[in-house]
C-alpha cells in the first residue's frame, strides 16, 4: 500500500506541473482588480471608498477574486500608468475623499484587459488541494480525514451562500450572461463537493 501511495504521489505530482505548464496558469489578481475598477470608473468618477462599496456589495471577492484592501493599491497603479486621474477632492465630515475619472488611456487599457480575459484559460484547478494530496501520505489518514472533512464543510457554505444569492434573483430579469456565471460557479462548488466526498471515501478505504 505504501508503495502504491508513493506512485500515485509522483503520478499526481507529475500531472500537476506538466497541466501547470501547458496552460500557463495566471489567476491575474492584480490584472483583475484593475479591470472591474477601470468598469466602474468608465460610469463615472468615484472615490476609493465607493469602489470598495460598489464591489463588496456586488460580492466581488467570491467571484472576481478582488480583496477590499486590493483596490487602493489598483488606484496607485493606474493613475501612475496615467489611467486614470483625479478629478477632484470631496468634504466628507472631516475627511477627504479623492474621486477618480478614467482616461482615454485607460479606456483603451480597459477594453484590453477585457479582451485578454475573455481569451485567458478558465481551466482553473483547485492547485492548493492537488498540491496537498500528492504529499498527503506523510499525514496519518485520520488527520486527513479532518482536514478534508473541514473543506467539506466550507463548500458546504460556499454553496449555501450561492444558492442564497441565486434565490435572491427569483422573479427578476437576470442578464443571460450574469445567469450563466451563477450557474457555473454553483456548478463548480458542486464538483468539488463531490471529488471533496470521494476523496473521504477513499481515505476510509485505505488500509
Amino acid at each position: 500500500p505504501k508503495r502504491a501511495a508513493r506512485r500515485f504521489c509522483l503520478l499526481l505530482t507529475n500531472i500537476f506541473f506538466v497541466v501547470y505548464s501547458m496552460l500557463n496558469i495566471d489567476r491575474g489578481g492584480d490584472a483583475m482588480t484593475k479591470l472591474l475598477v477601470l468598469g466602474l470608473l468608465d460610469g463615472g468618477p468615484m472615490s476609493g471608498y465607493d469602489l470598495q462599496q460598489k464591489l463588496g456589495g456586488a460580492d466581488a471577492e467570491r467571484w472576481g477574486g478582488v480583496l477590499p484592501g486590493s483596490i487602493y493599491h489598483a488606484l496607485k497603479k493606474l493613475e501612475g500608468e496615467g489611467c486614470i486621474a483625479l478629478a477632484g477632492v470631496e468634504q466628507t465630515g472631516h475627511r477627504q475623499k479623492a474621486v477618480y475619472r478614467i482616461t482615454e488611456a485607460g479606456r483603451n487599457h480597459l477594453h484590453t484587459l477585457i479582451a485578454d480575459a475573455l481569451r485567458a484559460s478558465s481551466a482553473l484547478y483547485p492547485t492548493t488541494l492537488y498540491s496537498a494530496l500528492s504529499l498527503a501520505d506523510k499525514l496519518p489518514p485520520a488527520e486527513v480525514r479532518l482536514a478534508l472533512e473541514e473543506q467539506r464543510r466550507r463548500l458546504e457554505a460556499e454553496y449555501a451562500a450561492l444558492e442564497r444569492g441565486r434565490a435572491g434573483n427569483e422573479g427578476q430579469e437576470v442578464p443571460p450572461l450574469a445567469r450563466i456565471t451563477i450557474d457555473n460557479m454553483v456548478d463548480i462548488v458542486q464538483r468539488q463537493r463531490r471529488c471533496v466526498e470521494e476523496l473521504l471515501a477513499a481515505v476510509g478505504e485505505a488500509p
